[in-house]
């Protein structure tokens, strides 16, 4: 039974302050979220998860997923997506609260044509799909592009650190394979029968430094994040009071997941288990355009200089309904240290007073504590008792306390820390974890309306429209829609059945 949002302690009130100050307000994680990177789809990360592995027999592992290229269609042939051969992936742990990277695992990947070819009229000529027959566990013959990809562990400065390679457990080797994207179910026979191909790609690796080895798998999966995104985004055109009947826009879309496990041995510092985590896609500075490329899969423009980031996400929901419009590409290139520039949009959030305007009528009302303390301890430093590092500087990401012993997918609540989970969102966040109803709920000031109120720098009268279960039009997130097992995400949607 779900404890009401109203009755929760100082603690759990503080955890749903970091959902909305880092989400800030609704809707989409991620996706399409900054002016530049609507351009770059293949790095454009959506959603970041960070929690302790509650698969049977995993609880002394962390999972971290980060997901890239938003609103897949299933049926985006004939090319469908792979991942940018030129770009470089990375999910980074800070480990010690200086809001900078200890550990950061980066991920290159490569396309390999076949070129599969078929006689016609006595010529050999090159065919025009990925695939030129059925696909199954064990053989892929028929597939005209296999995507590889390498797994780099680098300790200290991402750029200037210690550089090692994650191996595979089974042979040594340093080259892993993602799965292609269910084309259909003719080309993989069944659902079934995607799922036992994609599921030969799920790795045992040997992490360098650990003691124990953890998974590794990259490939297409069913987009996990749920959210009335077209009425959100027209000025909210929906019932913010609605429990239930929601439209998800995400429905009918897939992802692409790079998913690590990791034991917690590895990741955390000394006698410190609270850790910080994002996710980053950096490109090439130079990117000339070759007016006439040569055969091959992918080979129109040369790439040059430094690495230079264009995707960042950590806590869900900032870059897109937090930050100003006119900072989004510059959020996306920071890092969290300098995180300083952008108090303003978490102090003074301009969501809820959008929200009194469209619904004032119904006598919604914003909080009116200005500086918003509530959300700053929240989103900046993580919130004490619960996953705030002994040290900390002021930064946003996700803060995972490893010690906090996972809830089974039968025990998951998906409102996390505010319905008593403490395993749950801000406490990292899993897959079944609805951000989106936690952070409006905060956003609108439910900290000032709780116990203790004066410890977040507000009181009731700071927040009429606090105690508001306030919803995005009821598209609500169940963690029964989640595997209870690595890589959590589930199959992805076939392009035909």
């Amino acid at each position: 039974m779900k404890r009401k949002l109203w009755s929760h302690t100082p603690l759990a009130l503080a955890c749903a302050a970091a959902l909305l100050a880092a989400a800030g307000a609704v809707h989409a994680s991620s996706h399409r979220e900054a002016p530049f990177i609507t351009t770059q789809p293949k790095v454009d990360g959506t959603d970041f998860y960070m929690f302790r592995s509650y698969e049977a027999g995993r609880g002394d592992y962390v999972t971290l997923v980060a997901n890239y290229i938003p609103l897949q269609d299933a049926y985006g042939g004939p090319n469908y997506f792979s991942l940018d051969p030129n770009a470089l992936y990375e999910i980074h742990v800070d480990n010690d609260g200086d809001a900078v990277e200890d550990l950061s695992f980066q991920f290159r990947f490569k396309n390999n044509l076949a070129d599969i070819a078929l006689p016609i009229g006595g010529k050999s000529v090159s065919i025009p799909l990925i695939q030129a027959g059925g696909i199954s566990a064990g053989n892929n013959a028929a597939l005209n592009v296999k995507e590889t990809y390498t797994v780099d562990l680098v300790r200290g400065d991402r750029r200037r650190g210690e550089r090692q390679r994650v191996t595979n457990a089974a042979d040594g080797s340093i080259e892993f394979t993602k799965p292609a994207d269910f084309i259909g179910t003719k080309t993989f026979g069944s659902i079934a029968g995607y799922e036992a191909y994609a599921a030969q790609y799920v790795y045992n690796v040997n992490i360098p430094g650990c003691g124990a080895p953890g998974r590794v798998f990259v490939g297409q999966r069913k987009d996990p994040f749920v959210v009335n995104l077209g009425r959100t985004f027209d000025l909210i055109n929906l019932n913010p009071l609605a429990a239930s009947g929601g439209t998800d826009d995400l429905a009918d879309k897939n992802v692409t997941s790079i998913a690590l496990e990791v034991p917690i041995s590895c990741l955390t510092r000394a006698n410190e288990p609270v850790i910080g985590g994002w996710t980053t896609a950096s490109l090439r500075q130079v990117r000339l355009i070759d007016g006439t490329p040569k055969s091959g899969h992918g080979g129109s423009a040369k790439e040059g200089g430094p690495w230079v980031q264009v995707s960042r996400l950590g806590m869900p929901l900032v870059n897109e309904v937090v930050i100003g419009l006119k900072d989004k590409d510059r959020f996306n290139a920071s890092k969290p240290k300098d995180d300083g520039q952008f108090a303003d949009y978490v102090t003074h959030p301009t969501l809820p007073a959008l929200i009194e305007i469209l619904f004032g009528s119904a006598g919604v009302k914003a909080p009116t504590n200005f500086p918003r303390t509530d959300l700053v301890t929240a989103f900046l430093t993580g919130v004490p008792g619960l996953n705030k590092p002994a040290n900390v500087r002021p930064s946003e990401m996700l803060r995972l306390n490893t010690s906090i012993a996972p809830a089974a997918v039968g025990s998951q609540n998906t409102l996390g820390v505010l319905a008593g989970d403490n395993a749950g969102f801000p406490n990292g966040r899993r897959p079944g974890d609805d951000v989106v109803d936690i952070a409006l709920r905060v956003e609108m000031g439910v900290l000032c309306t709780l116990n203790a109120p004066a410890a977040f720098g507000c009181v009731p009268a700071d927040a009429p429209s606090g105690g508001l279960a306030l919803t995005d039009g009821g598209a609500n997130l169940s963690a029964a829609s989640f595997d209870a097992a690595f890589p959590y995400i589930r199959t992805p949607l076939p392009g035909a059945q």
